[in-house]
């Protein structure tokens, strides 16, 4: 029996499985949580894999085990396995099953793409700071409207506090990503998106741009350091010392400038110019249209439906 088994296949795919391996000699982002949001992420991608290895699991050990049972070397050639038609019970577990799995993945995922979206509950008593993001080709810029200050390919933020972050693109969609921190969301233009980040203690990390927008792709990352609020204030008021304004000139050249440039710092924001509040935001819109889906259906609530 173990002879016919395929074992230079599953010799091969095990020396490939090493391999691939092999290369793993630092820790994947995503699953180096520094921060509650990315931890609530965590805990999903682990009790999924989890769940989907069980499954492929099971399902291995009952192929294996019919192309076992049931090889042609141990049974006559004119043999013919019986038929079963309309098995209730059989058909009734091989449908369950697959809505069981499906529940058992969608009420943690739900449960968990609610909760990323709030501030967490282990900051609910620190006051967000808040950063405008403007993704360019191919560049970030960050902007401080309570500091007064605006930084270029790199962000400082306050360890033990809630970020939240407002999204926006000055030409293509891009997708604003700190892999250890927390999920990625869309920047794009005339639309302002919210993503709340929070680091757990200082640290560096690196955020790029996870969705494809031209050649300059590869290379628009943006350094991340978390530090101690001391620190973070410190860090504040060197710059308002020491960096130049920003002037409408040059953020229109750089925004303008196709290309990769270097860390820079300013004085001052270019949102008296371009001002976000002016621009759409996906979740006043989502609450407009809740409201007006509401009062059409007490407007059509009084209504006689019965044609007479």
């Amino acid at each position: 029996m173990l002879r016919k088994l395929p074992w230079k296949l599953v010799l091969l795919l095990s020396l490939t499985s090493l391999f691939l391996l092999g290369g793993c000699d630092t820790k994947i982002a995503v699953l180096d949580p520094q921060g509650p949001m990315a931890r609530e992420q965590y805990h999903l991608i682990v009790y999924s894999s989890i769940l989907m290895a069980f499954v492929f699991v099971v399902v291995l050990g009952l192929y294996l085990y019919m192309v076992i049972k049931y090889r042609a070397s141990r049974l006559p050639a004119d043999y013919k396995p019986p038929q079963i038609h309309g098995h209730k019970v059989l058909e009734t577990v091989w449908t369950a099953i697959p809505v069981l799995l499906i529940i058992a993945i969608a009420i943690p995922t739900v449960k968990a793409n609610y909760s990323v979206e709030e501030t967490p509950k282990s900051m609910k008593n620190e006051k967000p700071l808040t950063v405008y993001v403007t993704s360019s080709e191919w560049k970030w810029i960050f902007s401080y409207p309570e500091q007064g200050i605006e930084t270029v390919n790199y962000v400082n933020i306050p360890a033990g506090r809630p970020i939240n972050f407002e999204l926006t693109s000055s030409g293509t969609m891009a997708s604003f990503w700190i892999p250890e921190l927390g999920g990625q969301k869309y920047t794009m233009p005339n639309m302002t998106m919210r993503l709340i980040l929070a680091a757990d203690h200082p640290g560096e990390y690196t955020g790029r741009n996870a969705n494809f927008n031209g050649e300059g792709f590869a290379k628009m990352d943006f350094d991340v350091l978390a530090q101690t609020p001391k620190d973070f204030n410190a860090w504040v008021k060197e710059v308002k010392s020491r960096a130049p304004q920003m002037k409408k000139s040059d953020y229109e050249k750089l925004i303008k400038k196709e290309g990769l440039v270097g860390r820079q710092t300013y004085t001052g924001t270019h949102l008296k110019w371009d001002k976000p509040d002016e621009q759409k935001s996906y979740y006043e819109e989502s609450e407009k249209g809740e409201k007006q889906n509401h009062h059409h259906h007490h407007d059509m609530s009084g209504m006689d439906m019965s044609g007479k």
